[in-house]
């Protein structure tokens, strides 16, 4: 049975923010509103956590799941970034862009494209995620929440707790929620690649 947590989308709560960062400490999965779209988070190093986030959601671990990071700095904590990169990085985040690059050895191999070796990565502007990053001390995994055999993401927070409350701990509401995933742009070669369009202007990395 999930927990229902309704959560101020500019002010949190630090009270809920803090009892929302211990059931993901304890293993839990947490369906949260970022600044694009509902997502999937669980705790970084947890593999069971993990195992199941990819449960619900559907997918295998060729999968890119996304590390949620606070700021730029611990993206070059998790991922390999050069000059170049850091500067487009500087000018997108925080914001609707989810970034693959090449992972470091910080990054858990089961988490890591396996035969790529890259990470998915991103910085939110919400102010609950930012909240409970700073409360956790370390990047979430997220996953946008894509239920098997949808194509739109679920937007709605009581249809989430009724049609996933056996399978996660907590759902937060901070309101509206948008249907656009984030703006995919892979970093991995000379010049920047767009993945997928979402909600984030690609022109910010040149395309």
């Amino acid at each position: 049975m999930s927990q229902f947590f309704q959560i101020h989308p500019d002010n949190p709560q630090g009270r809920l923010i803090k009892q929302a960062a211990q059931i993901i400490h304890d293993g839990g999965i947490v369906a949260l509103p970022t600044d694009c779209c509902y997502a999937l988070v669980c705790q970084l190093d947890n593999k069971d956590a993990v195992e199941r986030l990819r449960r619900i959601r559907g997918v295998g671990d060729k999968h890119h799941l996304t590390l949620l990071c606070k700021d730029l700095s611990e993206i070059a904590e998790y991922a390999k970034v050069d000059n170049q990169q850091f500067r487009m990085l500087k000018n997108a985040t925080p914001g609707a862009y989810t970034v693959i690059l090449e992972a470091t050895k910080e990054v858990p191999r089961r988490l890591s494209h396996p035969s790529r070796k890259t990470i998915g990565l991103r910085v939110p502007r919400s102010a609950v995620v930012q909240a409970l990053l700073g409360e956790l001390g370390q990047p979430l995994i997220g996953t946008t929440l894509i239920l098997p055999n949808h194509e739109l993401p679920l937007t709605d927070p009581d249809e989430i707790r009724d049609q996933l409350e056996k399978q996660l701990d907590l759902v937060i509401d901070s309101g509206a929620c948008g249907l656009e995933p984030t703006t995919v742009i892979d970093l991995t070669s000379s010049e920047p690649e767009l993945v997928r369009q979402g909600s984030g202007d690609a022109s910010v990395f040149g395309l």
